[in-house]
């Protein structure tokens, strides 16, 4: 015992240095020393692996929000490109400012939208510069309806007010406060309406000249309100839909015309729909949720002029809201795609709110879809506008407001 206690020092050092040693040499093992030369294999049915990877196996389906089928670009571009190709692309802000209620200019070369921040509306030109459209200046406007011409819209305020703002004439006219979620007819000249109560049985869907005058009631909808939708056809066929639950998974639409006409409904596969006209008006792009998608959203098209009301209706596989694309033409459509969706999505659309998006084209005559751009940046996109030469499309960032632009070609 004596012995150990007489060189414990000693003993101590030498246990020091082997420690330092051993650490030295598992360093310079893992990181410098060479890897062992290896031999190909040689001889029948012998096969190399030097500098290979391992092949990869078949994989199962694409658990996100992304559509099966498309193409998924690669996860080892790092530079943007500046127009579209399937890949991560320059996705540059276009405004400075939060930009409400974007829409395409009346030339369909540009995009114009109302500035939060002072209070006037503004044209963006193709080269980027912002036009004021009026010297007026309209404070706290919270919503904002356009014409399809692009020269008057329907100005929403917090307090319920509503005005009518010619951008032509420079004139205004006030409308009714109780009026409420209008669409203009094709040629811009009326606007269907709910004219609300707080007596239901007062409660109508009416149409009225674009200034207020000439109102007409064309169906009572008393409690039913949030079922029927103001959307007046481009082939000035109908003026609004709603729907009627069928069973617990599916609904029926009906199309309500300005003359009592007796238009055929369709049956969609699910709750929570959300149409989109074709530029055409004679079908549809909605959106619905069902148990089958675990209550996400789905797009579908379905025929919806005349006779055809019903026809050809198909599922697009695509999971995504119908108020996230845009038509480019009668068959091509844009949309944001999340790149991941939580079930429960199509009923709590609010869980969707930090997700961010990818664009994709989609052929509703074809149920093709192609991945068109990955932005370079975290975008939850919503009121995706496509310039008519199909160069450009508009976007805003739902978190921010801030409006955003993809080359498409």
């Amino acid at each position: 015992m004596n012995f150990f206690i007489k060189y414990q020092r000693v003993f101590l050092i030498a246990g020091f240095i082997i420690l330092v040693i051993g650490i030295g040499y598992l360093l310079y093992a893992v990181f410098i020393k060479p890897a062992p030369t290896v031999t190909p294999p040689s001889g029948p049915g012998a096969t190399s692996t030097t500098g290979q990877l391992p092949s990869a196996k078949p994989g199962g389906p694409i658990a996100t929000g992304t559509p099966a089928g498309t193409n998924v670009p690669s996860a080892l571009q790092t530079t943007a490109d500046k127009i579209a190709q399937g890949g991560l692309t320059q996705t540059p802000q276009v405004t400075n400012a939060q930009a409400l209620s974007p829409t395409l200019s009346g030339s369909g070369s540009g995009v114009q939208y109302y500035n939060q921040s002072d209070g006037k509306f503004y044209r963006l030109d193709a080269a980027g510069n912002a036009i004021p459209l009026s010297d007026q200046v309209f404070f706290n406007v919270n919503n904002v309806v356009w014409s399809p011409q692009k020269d008057k819209a329907i100005l929403e305020y917090p307090d319920g007010a509503k005005i009518l703002y010619n951008f032509t004439t420079q004139n205004q006219i006030t409308l009714p406060s109780h009026w409420q979620d209008f669409n203009f007819s094709p040629d811009g000249s009326k606007i269907v309406l709910k004219s609300m109560s707080a007596d239901p049985e007062n409660n109508v869907l009416a149409i009225a000249n674009d200034n207020g005058s000439a109102a007409q009631i064309i169906e009572p909808i008393g409690n039913n309100a949030d079922t029927v939708i103001s959307s007046w056809s481009p082939n000035n066929q109908t003026i609004a839909m709603y729907t009627q639950g069928v069973d617990a998974e599916r609904q029926e639409v009906f199309f309500v015309g300005k003359n009592e006409e007796n238009f055929k409904s369709t049956v969609v596969e699910g709750r929570g729909f959300q149409p989109q006209w074709s530029p055409a008006g004679d079908r549809l792009a909605y959106s619905v949720f069902s148990a089958n998608t675990n209550l996400k959203p789905e797009l579908w098209t379905v025929d919806a002029e005349g006779d055809a009301i019903g026809n050809d209706r198909h599922d697009l596989g695509v999971a995504t809201w119908a108020d996230k694309c845009a038509f480019s033409s009668d068959e091509i459509m844009y949309c944001g795609v999340p790149v991941t969706l939580d079930p429960g999505a199509g009923l709590f659309p609010e869980m969707a709110k930090n997700t961010s998006d990818n664009l994709y084209q989609i052929n509703i005559a074809t149920g093709e879809k192609k991945l068109i751009a990955v932005p370079d940046g975290n975008f939850n996109m919503s009121n995706l506008v496509v310039t008519a030469d199909g160069g450009n499309l508009y976007f805003t960032d739902t978190n921010t407001n801030i409006l955003h632009k993809i080359e498409l070609k």
